[in-house]
């Protein structure tokens, strides 16, 4: 596998790798460097050895730096907490809440209650797979015996209506 071969792969799966790594580590900025780093390492793996299925490589090698990159940043986090003193984690006040906020909060909850009371059977049904129980768009789609495609068109129409109700109350 040449250098512009991998070249061509590359830029024409930038977008989706791009996605990919923002999905996983949820910053776009490191995303682009994991991005980077895996278009370095993936030629440094080429000046060693042949690569015979060099899309799924690439993949992997993006998905791999990124599992590091959550690795690190979560052992890190640990590392910062464990640095502080136990007694003075306990006595760092929780962030509490007004009355309004609650309030607030309180009237956005009656309203998605009522809009999603209003939603037929399946689309509720849908929601509380995927919201609740975390589903995959195919996992809701077997056991309902739809598209993942439909599924995908409810959940869309669903989320659509609660970002209304949530943005009718700003």
């Amino acid at each position: 596998m040449s250098q512009s071969r991998f070249n061509t792969v590359f830029l024409a799966q930038r977008v989706s790798l791009l996605r990919t790594l923002q999905r996983m580590v949820d910053n776009p900025s490191t995303a682009e460097d994991l991005l980077q780093e895996t278009y370095l390492r993936v030629t440094r793996a080429l000046g060693e050895r042949p690569i015979e299925h060099l899309e799924p490589f690439v993949f992997q090698t993006a998905r791999n730096l990124a599992l590091d990159h959550l690795r690190a940043r979560r052992a890190q986090s640990r590392n910062l907490v464990d640095d502080v003193p136990e007694q003075i984690l306990h006595n760092v006040a929780a962030p509490s809440s007004s009355a309004e906020d609650a309030a607030h909060a309180e009237r956005l909850l009656k309203r998605l209650s009522i809009s999603l009371a209003q939603l037929t059977e399946r689309q509720q049904r849908i929601f509380i797979l995927s919201r609740l129980h975390g589903a995959s768009y195919l996992e809701i789609a077997e056991q309902l015996q739809v598209s993942a495609s439909t599924v995908q068109k409810e959940l869309k129409l669903i989320m659509a209506i609660c970002v209304g109700v949530a943005d009718r109350l700003k």
